[in-house]
């Protein structure tokens, strides 16, 4: 498994169990964390406080089913359960796209889908 491959396997695993200090472990300085359309944080400051987001509790359950690298760039294509504060419950997929520089992340691009959306197509 490549140096960037490995980076991003205990970024998971770190998140799995919400280890803050693994978690920013893996992270430049700099690091940018999008979600397009719902958020961008700069930094590890403000990556932090997205780590135990306020509208969910505990740890989420984190499944990877592919991880493709290439050109210092690693995909992730998983899925994620948690639960949340008003007592619903997270279960979506996502594709997150890790652009690393000298085998940290330095920036995330997070793409997320909700299982349980009402899509209508005709």
């Amino acid at each position: 498994m490549t140096p960037n491959k490995q980076t991003v396997n205990e970024y998971m695993e770190a998140f799995r169990v919400s280890d803050h200090k693994r978690i920013l472990d893996c992270l430049t300085d700099d690091i940018i964390w999008e979600m397009p359309g719902i958020y961008q944080h700069v930094g590890k400051e403000e990556f932090d406080k997205e780590i135990e987001n306020e509208n969910f509790v505990g740890s989420p359950t984190i499944q990877i089913f592919k991880l493709i690298e290439e050109n210092n760039t690693v995909i992730a294509e998983g899925a994620v359960q948690g639960n949340m504060t008003n007592g619903g419950k997270l279960d979506a997929v996502f594709c997150d796209v890790f652009e690393m520089e000298n085998g940290k992340i330095k920036k995330l691009t997070s793409y997320l889908m909700s299982k349980n959306a009402n899509l209508k197509f005709e």
